[in-house]
C-alpha cells in the first residue's frame, strides 16, 4: 500500500469545505434584490453641488499654507497653523545654528588630535538628529495643514444644526436591588 502524506478522509473535508463556500458565496450574491418597480427620476434641485473645491482648497493650502482655511472660512485655524509653522521652523533654525557650531569645533578638534573631542562629536549629533526632527515635524504639519483644508471643504456643506422635527430624548435608568 502506497503511502500519501493526505488521506482521502482529510482531502474529502477539504473538498466538503469548499463545496459549502462555493454554496454560500452564490447564496449571498443571489441575495441582491433591484426593485424597478421604484425608480426616481433626479431632478435638478435633487443634485447636490458643493459650495467649496476641495481640489481648490487642497491647491490654495499647497502654495501658501493657510490659504486654503481662509478660503474655507475657518478663520481660527490660520494663526492655529502659522502658529505650528512658526514653532517649528524657530526650533529647526536653533537646532541647525547648534549643530553647526559643534561641526566647526569638532572640526577644530581633528586639527589638534587624529580622534577629535568626543564630546562634541556626540553633541553635533544630538544636535543634528534634533534639527532632523523639527524638519520631519515641519513637513508633517504642512501635510496635514492641506489635509485639513480638503476635509473642510468636503465638511463645509454639512449641516449641523438641529432638527427642530426630532427630538432626542435620552432616559438613564439606574436600577439598586435592595
Amino acid at each position: 500500500m502506497t503511502y500519501f502524506p493526505w488521506s482521502a478522509k482529510l482531502l474529502s473535508k477539504k473538498y466538503l469545505v469548499l463545496c459549502i463556500l462555493l454554496v454560500s458565496i452564490t447564496t449571498i450574491s443571489a441575495q441582491q434584490i433591484t426593485d424597478s418597480s421604484n425608480t426616481q427620476v433626479k431632478t435638478d434641485q435633487d443634485v447636490f453641488v458643493m459650495k467649496k473645491s476641495s481640489t481648490g482648497a487642497m491647491v490654495r493650502s499647497a502654495v501658501f499654507p493657510g490659504w486654503g482655511q481662509y478660503y474655507n472660512e475657518s478663520y481660527w485655524k490660520i494663526p492655529v497653523v502659522w502658529g505650528f509653522f512658526g514653532w517649528f521652523l524657530y526650533n529647526w533654525i536653533d537646532q541647525n545654528n547648534l549643530y553647526i557650531e559643534y561641526r566647526d569645533l569638532y572640526n577644530a578638534s581633528l586639527s589638534i588630535s587624529p580622534q577629535g573631542n568626543d564630546r562634541y562629536l556626540r553633541i553635533r549629533e544630538f544636535y543634528k538628529d534634533q534639527r532632523n526632527t523639527f524638519a520631519i515635524y515641519l513637513g508633517l504639519t504642512y501635510f496635514l495643514t492641506i489635509v485639513d483644508s480638503y476635509v473642510d471643504a468636503h465638511m463645509f456643506d454639512f449641516d449641523i444644526s438641529e432638527d427642530s422635527n426630532s427630538e432626542l430624548v435620552y432616559n438613564l435608568n439606574f436600577r439598586i436591588p435592595l
